[in-house]
C-alpha cells in the first residue's frame, strides 16, 4: 500500500526510481512507494524530469505542479503533488 501524506494543499508519496528502463511506466508499489521505471538516464537530472513528466501525465496534472521534494540523488524519492491529484494517485496504486 502506498503511503500518502496530505500536506497543505498538496499530497507527498515515496517513489522507487529504475532510470534507464525499456519504457516509461509506473510499474505498481512496492515497500510503500510508487514504482517508476523512465528510459532517461540518471545523469544531470535527466531521470528526475523523465519521473516529472511522467507522473504529471498520469495524474492530470500540469507537469510544473509536480516536485520531488527529497532524494533528488537518490532511487528512493519524496514527490508531491497538489491534492487534486489523489483520487488519481489512487487508481494507479490499485
Amino acid at each position: 500500500m502506498l503511503a500518502v501524506r496530505r500536506e497543505g494543499d498538496r499530497v507527498s508519496f515515496a517513489v522507487r526510481v529504475t532510470p534507464r528502463a525499456s519504457a516509461n511506466v509506473v510499474a505498481g508499489v512496492r515497500e510503500g512507494a510508487l514504482v517508476v521505471r523512465v528510459t532517461a538516464p540518471p545523469a544531470r537530472g535527466k531521470a528526475n524530469d523523465a519521473v516529472v513528466a511522467l507522473l504529471a501525465k498520469a495524474l492530470g496534472v500540469p507537469r510544473g505542479q509536480v516536485r520531488v521534494e527529497g532524494g533528488a540523488a537518490a532511487r528512493t524519492k519524496r514527490v508531491s503533488a497538489p491534492h487534486a491529484a489523489a483520487a488519481a494517485l489512487e487508481r494507479l496504486t490499485k
